[in-house]
């Protein structure tokens, strides 16, 4: 089964939205864990609100940190755009940034369209690797 490693540095939107969609969206074709360099306390309540309007609920979650463990057997890691802020992590598998803008301290109206964003590259990305085997 594929995986598909989302992380970003707290671990509290950015990736916490797009596993959250991975799985929700592959029904169990594929598989998403998300993971952060610095993980935060809790997941950022202004990004459990609009994941909750779309029918998600992430409230549950928490941040977790980035381990090996998690990158083994990965067919793709992707980071949220971590490198601007200079502790995006360096892996030895292939990585892409979606250079996502974070949610933090932005208004509501912004993490909706931060959401909406995350879900069409999601929906992409399940279709390009459907595609691949």
């Amino acid at each position: 089964m594929k995986k598909v490693v989302f992380v970003c540095v707290q671990n509290a939107g950015r990736s916490q939205m797009a596993e959250a969609f991975f799985n929700h969206l592959a029904h169990g074709k594929a598989v998403a864990v998300s993971a952060g360099t610095k993980p935060a306390r809790e997941i950022n309540p202004a990004v459990a609100q609009v994941m909750l309007e779309t029918g998600v609920d992430i409230r549950s979650h928490k941040p977790k940190p980035l381990t090996l463990e998690m990158l083994e057997g990965a067919s793709r890691v992707v980071t949220m755009g971590c490198g601007a802020e200079g502790v995006c992590p360096a892996s030895f598998i292939p990585t892409e940034d979606w250079q996502i803008l974070d949610p933090k301290g932005k208004p509501v109206e912004t993490v909706r369209e931060i959401r909406d964003e995350i879900r069409r590259r999601v929906e992409a990305l399940i279709k390009e690797l459907g595609k691949s085997g």
